[in-house]
């Protein structure tokens, strides 16, 4: 089956956008949802414990025996903080721009975009 449409980068990118932002909401990060939802990059639950320590080092180190949870939670509120501060909409464009947990955007290939638009839209789009 070929594919019904051609996006741009950009395209791809403002579509996956599009259907993520709502699922957000004012009070979660991309971040959260996509590890609870298992789905696109899979958010803080991509990184082993160890893994997402190092990337919030910062706040670790001045309670180094939090729970997970209670990191995710901190990171959370970092990650839309962050977005407010940058007047951007999600936090994958304030990763593209600080890449401090990830690279956002920049992490994903066309091909990896296209995949994320059939899984979370259902449209099947090729990239270029």
């Amino acid at each position: 089956m070929s594919a019904s449409q051609v996006f741009t980068r950009e395209e791809a990118i403002r579509s996956l956008r599009s259907a993520l932002q709502p699922m957000c909401g004012a009070d979660r990060s991309m971040c959260d949802v996509a590890a609870e939802k298992g789905i696109f990059c899979r958010g803080f639950s991509q990184f082993d414990e160890k893994e997402l320590r190092s990337k919030y080092d910062w706040i670790t180190r001045r309670r180094p025996k939090m729970s997970r949870a209670e990191l995710e939670e901190i990171a959370d509120r970092w990650q839309l903080a962050r977005q407010d501060v940058r007047h951007l909409p999600i936090a994958c464009d304030v990763q593209q721009r600080e890449g401090d947990m990830c690279r956002g955007w920049d992490d994903f290939n066309n091909e990896q975009l296209s995949q994320f638009l059939l899984q979370i839209t259902g449209e099947k789009v090729i990239v270029i």
